[in-house]
């Protein structure tokens, strides 16, 4: 479904990988998210002043729907005039995210699948090659492409039998500052000490540590520079439930998909808290009234409001 997306940012990926980044996946990984990133920011500014819009006319918004709450039909119908009459598309803070959305999905799988997309092995040929490996921690039932590469990547006796379908070259160099990005985090420490896991080292766990902290550091700054509505108390509740719940997801998931796919969340999430700040600076401030107090219009660039604000809009149109 998002090969239309994945194969050519695939191919930047290995040209990036040739080229910039000494052929080492773990940088390679690093450029390319904050290469795509960088291309989506302008959806993000667009996504902020459209939900910074609609923020400021809510007070009207509700004045219309307490006078037409009992007519559902003359409900929709002012609420519709009053979008035309002001120029703002209700569904404008959700679309850059709709947009956003298989791009982001195609990044993970280009990640996952650098055999795949990046190589370009037929599933046919990562099929047989995963079937070779034996039984044990090296398969995982979901990483086929990054199971292959750790385990031929170790067994190098093993390659050679099957050179007319992988070649040396085509095994990317997964080692990142001592960091196998090929393999899953555990908490069983046993398996840092036994060589055929192909965990190597401890350091394999600052992936999911990081991943917990510089998310939660990313959602806090967000809330905390730009602050919420006063009167919208549910949206700040959820916000903070957020702020809970996105680090503990990170780490949760952390453990669960090798360590390229952590690595991939740590540098969003760092990109994410550098653009927080270029948004206060060069966006926020733009908005602030003659006081030099920010306007009721909090978000975040996370997409977290544009999310509520959708379901917000839905949830209006069948009250």
């Amino acid at each position: 479904m998002f090969d239309i997306i994945a194969i050519p940012m695939g191919y930047i990926l290995k040209y990036i990988y040739d080229t910039i980044a000494f052929q080492n996946y773990g940088i390679a990984i690093i450029l390319f998210t904050v290469a795509v990133k960088s291309l989506l920011l302008p959806l993000t500014i667009k996504q902020y002043h459209s939900t910074s819009k609609i923020n400021e006319l809510q007070p009207q918004m509700r004045e219309i729907q307490e006078k037409y709450k009992n007519d559902k039909e003359k409900l929709n119908e002012e609420l519709m005039k009053f979008y035309q009459e002001n120029k703002v598309n209700p569904a404008g803070g959700c679309l850059p995210l709709l947009i956003q959305m298989p791009i982001l999905f195609s990044l993970y799988y280009v990640i996952s699948q650098p055999l795949k997309y990046m190589a370009g092995k037929s599933s046919e040929v990562i099929g047989k090659l995963y079937e070779m490996i034996p039984q044990g921690s090296d398969r995982i039932a979901n990483m086929k492409d990054l199971s292959i590469i750790t385990y031929f990547g170790r067994h190098t006796e093993e390659l050679q039998k099957v050179n007319h379908m992988l070649k040396t070259e085509e095994l990317f160099n997964m080692d990142f500052l001592g960091i196998n990005l090929g393999a899953i985090p555990t908490w069983s420490f046993s398996n840092y000490f036994n060589p055929d896991t192909g965990v190597h080292s401890f350091l394999l766990l600052l992936i999911p540590i990081l991943s917990v902290i510089t998310s939660y550091i990313s959602v806090k700054y967000s809330m905390h520079e730009v602050p919420q509505a006063s009167d919208n108390q549910m949206q700040a509740s959820m916000q903070k439930n957020m702020a809970l719940i996105s680090p503990v997801m990170s780490g949760i998931i952390s453990f669960t998909v090798p360590a390229g796919l952590g690595l991939y969340w740590i540098v969003g999430n760092v990109y994410q808290i550098a653009q927080q700040k270029f948004m206060n600076t060069f966006v926020i401030k733009k908005h602030l009234n003659p006081e030099g107090e920010k306007l009721k219009e909090g978000t975040s660039t996370d997409g977290q409001v544009s999310k509520i604000h959708c379901r917000s809009k839905r949830h209006q149109k069948t009250e």
